[in-house]
């Protein structure tokens, strides 16, 4: 029996500003990666966004990005690897302390935006990341975009890890994104969505624009919660997945190399 994790980022929401469907989502996954702080979020967003979770039994996870809150952490930064393990650790630990207090705890870490696109493609970056979580936890479990220079890094490491890919995302030829400025990177048609999902669920590869078949560790799937279409997107997601005969639950972690 296949089984699958559904994961959305959430948590995102500042002040009065709010930022997707976190509510509706819970209903439908079953990790939730929670901004900490420094791309989008505030302590009070987190201790809600923590505390819903908790409730309702869904994996939590620290959701780090670059310092970046008008950008919302989409923006390239440049930093020495000291800073960001700092960074990542810091981040970390906020979201630690505020499951704790919400009576839950941080099973996963997945890096946001700009900071996760540029690990995908670099390495060394992505290592110095996971390296500030891992001091922190050696037993974090760590999302990584499948295929690409992040799972690198934790097969490097020799930490737990999860394969991650996207439903609303188109993919190049080499495992990453396409950027978002580019036309059709960004995908908004919910069944096109669940049918590239459960083909690539059941093929156990990313499927990229070209038609290219990458195999991959498919233990999670990211339905992001912004945009209009995002929790139509979702549903249909995990309909279509129950449909297929995939078990839906929360990724145990791996080690090591596909």
């Amino acid at each position: 029996m296949t089984s699958v994790d559904l994961n959305a980022d959430m948590g995102e929401s500042f002040g009065p500003w709010v930022m997707g469907q976190d509510a509706e989502l819970l209903e439908v996954i079953t990790s939730a990666n929670i901004a900490c702080g420094f791309h989008a979020g505030d302590p009070d967003v987190m201790a809600q966004t923590m505390a819903t979770a908790v409730a309702r039994g869904t994996g939590i996870g620290a959701h780090p990005g670059f310092p970046d809150l008008q950008g919302f952490g989409r923006r390239k930064m440049q930093l020495s690897q000291d800073s960001l393990r700092n960074l990542v650790a810091y981040q970390f630990g906020a979201a630690r302390a505020m499951a704790h207090a919400a009576g839950g705890e941080v099973r996963h870490l997945k890096l946001h935006g700009a900071l996760a696109n540029m690990c995908s493609a670099d390495e060394a970056m992505a290592r110095a990341a996971y390296e500030g979580a891992l001091s922190v936890d050696p037993e974090i479990i760590v999302m990584v975009l499948a295929a690409t220079a992040q799972q690198r890094a934790v097969e490097a490491l020799g930490c737990r890890w999860a394969g991650e890919i996207f439903a609303d995302r188109a993919y190049n030829d080499d495992a990453t994104l396409v950027d978002r400025s580019q036309p059709g990177a960004v995908i908004h048609d919910a069944e096109l969505a669940a049918r590239r999902m459960v083909a690539m669920v059941q093929a156990g590869a990313i499927i990229t624009e070209s038609g290219k078949q990458i195999p991959a560790a498919v233990d999670t799937i990211c339905l992001h919660g912004d945009g209009k279409t995002a929790l139509e997107i979702a549903r249909h997601v995990r309909r279509a997945l129950e449909a297929a005969g995939v078990t839906l639950e929360t990724f145990p972690g791996r080690r090591g190399t596909v």
